[in-house]
Parts: C-alpha cells; sequence; structure tokens
C-alpha cells in the first residue's frame, strides 16, 4: 500500500463523514481524525515490534515516553 492509497481512504472516508453529516456542522474534526487514525497505528506498530517500545517509538519518529503516553492514553497498556 503506498502513501498515495491511504491518502486516498482518509479522502473518501471524510468524504462519507460529511455525507453522513447531512448539512450538521462538524465539530472536533482534528482530534477526531487523530484518534481514529492512531489507535489502530500504535496497535499495528506495536505488533510488528513485537511489543518492543523502542523500536515502535524509532519506526513512528516519536520519543520513547511519548509511545508510552500514547499506548497508556489509548489503554493499549496500563
Amino acid at each position: 500500500m503506498s502513501r498515495r492509497h491511504i491518502d486516498e481512504c482518509v479522502r473518501e472516508s471524510l468524504a462519507q463523514y460529511f455525507r453522513d453529516l447531512r448539512g450538521a456542522e462538524p465539530h472536533g474534526m482534528h482530534e477526531m481524525m487523530v484518534r481514529a487514525v492512531e489507535r489502530p497505528l500504535l496497535e499495528v506498530v506495536m505488533q510488528q515490534a513485537e511489543g518492543n517500545q523502542s523500536k515502535a517509538a524509532e519506526w513512528l519518529g516519536i520519543n520513547r515516553n511519548t509511545l508510552r503516553r500514547k499506548l497508556q492514553d489509548h489503554k493499549l497498556i496500563k
């Protein structure tokens, strides 16, 4: 899957979101999108890294402490 394909999936999902709103104004879209994408991203990366937080953080380009906080925020670790 290429980045272009991911971009297209996001665009299609957002277009459907606006259709589903049927003219209602959206609120908090940025947070909604970050949360919608971040959790599955963390789940898949942690699985591919076999639970190794240091490796996962490196792959994600974030600090290990930031990763740990995000994992806790999404209740993926205690």
